[in-house]
């Protein structure tokens, strides 16, 4: 039984590989995609507990995938993957409902830890 359906969105392949390679292990259902669009569109078609996404990405940004997702699937919990850590973006992206960060590179305890607290939070 999975322990959780996770998606994955960054413009990067091997972060994308990475968060796989470190949640499927653990029994996460993990899908992932290119970008804020097309994770968009899987979240419309299927049910996801947990969304990892970048911040920075071409088109539409991780804040504004987090905006999106907290008007539409406010249940679902968003974790924002930051590559250039600065305060303000960390604090912008918990003000708006991210649950919390991760920053690169991360470690695949680092990702699991993070994924399996905001899960146990969530069921409180």
């Amino acid at each position: 039984m999975s322990k959780g359906n996770i998606l994955v969105i960054d413009d990067e392949d091997i972060i994308r590989i990475s968060c796989k390679r470190a949640l499927m292990p653990e029994g996460f259902e993990v899908k992932t995609a290119q970008n804020g669009i097309e994770g968009l569109k899987m979240i419309g078609e299927e049910k996801f507990d947990v969304v990892l996404t970048d911040l920075k990405m071409p088109e539409i940004d991780g804040i504004e995938v987090l905006r999106l997702i907290k008007q539409r699937w406010a249940e679902i919990v968003v974790i924002i993957i930051i590559g250039y850590q600065t305060v303000d973006n960390a604090v912008k992206a918990i003000k708006l409902g991210a649950y919390d960060y991760i920053e690169k590179p991360f470690t695949p305890e680092g990702i699991v830890s993070v994924v399996c607290r905001a899960l146990e939070d969530r069921k409180k």
